[in-house]
C-alpha cells in the first residue's frame, strides 16, 4: 500500500503553503519537541501577520523567537511568554498581541478542537485577571470559566519517524502539544527526523496515524548534534 501521492516534501516547499494572516499551531515545549527545520524555513518566506498558538515563543533568536524578531507575529496564544524577553519587548512596544492561557487549558482547548467541540469549562484561572470578560457558569456548586476550543489553519509538529504514508512516532518529551495539534488543524505539516517503509513502524508506537499528517519534511541532525526531542 502507497499513497496517492507523496507527503515527503523539503521544507521551503512545505512553508509556501502558509499565507499571511494564518493561525498557527506550532509544536514544543521550549525548544524540545519543536520544529526548528520548518521555522528557519517560515522566516525565510515574506508571510506575516500570524497568529501563533504555542506554548512559549522559543528563546532569544531561536525557534520561534525568529519569527518575532522578524516581525512575522501579529499574535501569540500561549502559557510561557517571559522565558523570551523578545517578545516582552515586542509587546510593550505593540507590535504584538498576547493572549495568555493555563498550560492545562490551552492543551484542552486543542484537544476540544480536534475533538470538533465548540469549547470547554475550566477552573484555572477563576478570580483572575484571566477571568474578565469569559463567560462563568456554577457546575454543582463551584464556578468555571468558559474557555473557547482552538483551532488553526495550519499545524507544525515535530516527531521522531515517519513512515512513507505519514504515520508519526514521537520520542520522550516531544510527545507533548504535537499530537493534539495533529488533529487541531486544516493542514498538518511535521518535521521528522527519520523515514521508514511501510510497515517499518509497529502499530503500538504509532500515535498520530497519517490521516492527520498532509506532509512531512526530514530534519537529520548532524553527527553528535543535540536532539531537541527529549
Amino acid at each position: 500500500m502507497t499513497p496517492k501521492h507523496s507527503k515527503q516534501i523539503q521544507a521551503d516547499q512545505a512553508v509556501r503553503l502558509i499565507k499571511d494572516g494564518d493561525v498557527l499551531m506550532v509544536g514544543g515545549f521550549g525548544l524540545t519537541g519543536s520544529p526548528l527545520a520548518l521555522i528557519d524555513a517560515l522566516c525565510r518566506t515574506p508571510v506575516k501577520n500570524l497568529t501563533i498558538i504555542s506554548n512559549n515563543m522559543g528563546e532569544p533568536g531561536k525557534g520561534l523567537g525568529k519569527l518575532v524578531l522578524a516581525k512575522k507575529v501579529r499574535k501569540a496564544i500561549g502559557s510561557f511568554f517571559t522565558s523570551n524577553p523578545d517578545v516582552i519587548r515586542s509587546y510593550q512596544s505593540g507590535e504584538v498581541e498576547l493572549e495568555l492561557l493555563p498550560q492545562g487549558t490551552l492543551a484542552e482547548a486543542i484537544r476540544a478542537g480536534g475533538a470538533g467541540l465548540g469549547g470547554i469549562y475550566v477552573k484555572a484561572g477563576v478570580g483572575t485577571e484571566l477571568a474578565k470578560g469569559k463567560e462563568t457558569r456554577v457546575i454543582n456548586g463551584q464556578t468555571y470559566l468558559f474557555q473557547p476550543s482552538l483551532t488553526a489553519d495550519v499545524a507544525l509538529i515535530k516527531a521522531y519517524r515517519a513512515d512513507r504514508l505519514g504515520n508519526l512516532v514521537y520520542r520522550k518529551s516531544a510527545r507533548n502539544f504535537n499530537p493534539l495539534m495533529a488533529m487541531a488543524a486544516k493542514l498538518v505539516i511535521a518535521e521528522v527526523e527519520e523515514v521508514v517503509e511501510v510497515g517499518g513502524l509497529s502499530p503500538e508506537e504509532i500515535v498520530t496515524p497519517h490521516l492527520f499528517v498532509d506532509y512531512f519534511v526530514v530534519h537529520e541532525k548532524p553527527a553528535g548534534g543535540t536532539r531537541h526531542g527529549r
